[in-house]
């Protein structure tokens, strides 16, 4: 199985040896001296030549100390082995934040098929959205007249309006305080996407 090594053409350093018997044999030219006699049986044996090692002790001593970076003043995170600062990415120092302030509500009509219109102001006046859903009051139609007027009502005393999401005015969003609602580009319905 080749190696990273041969796959780039290089030879693989802890590879195991070729065998001497390949099917091609390589040219041998006849040595001029000795020295190169040796040094050709060695590459004819695909051997690598021996290369005299010098100790540990006589190479030169590098100071890997040299290119520390300081630790700032005040440091308070981890140090690496090294003695480095090290910051840790993964860690979340943020304070939590509590809950947001606003929110976007969803009614529609309890079981006796009311609409907590009482409710619906306070969550307007803390600047929630809400959407009011009067689709499952289908076949009553004057329910469903009596609760949008219900929902004018209160939205005029709070100061906001009322916005249809839906051709039938069955789904109706009423914007908290503070909120913007764009008039002037909107479409309404599914049949402007058909």
């Amino acid at each position: 199985m080749p190696s990273l090594w041969s796959f780039f053409g290089l030879p693989d350093p802890d590879g195991p040896e070729k065998p001497a018997n390949s099917a091609t044999k390589p040219v041998v030219k006849e040595p001029e001296s000795n020295e190169n006699n040796a040094l050709s049986q060695s590459t004819l044996n695909n051997e690598q030549p021996a290369t005299v090692q010098e100790p540990l002790d006589k190479l030169p001593k590098m100071d890997v100390r040299q290119n520390r970076v300081p630790i700032p003043p005040n440091w308070q995170g981890p140090v690496t082995a090294d003695g480095e600062p090290f910051h840790d990415l993964g860690v979340q120092n943020q304070a939590r934040r509590s809950f947001p302030s606003r929110a976007l509500r969803y009614i529609s009509p309890d079981e006796m098929k009311r609409i907590p219109t009482r409710g619906i102001a306070q969550r307007i006046a803390n600047g929630d959205t809400v959407i009011v859903d009067l689709r499952e009051l289908v076949h009553m139609d004057s329910h469903q007249n009596a609760c949008r007027r219900d929902l004018k009502m209160m939205t005029d005393e709070v100061g906001v309006g009322v916005f249809s999401l839906d051709q039938e005015d069955k789904l109706l969003m009423i914007p908290g305080t503070d909120v913007i609602v764009d008039v002037g580009n909107y479409s309404l319905g599914i049949n402007p996407l058909m």
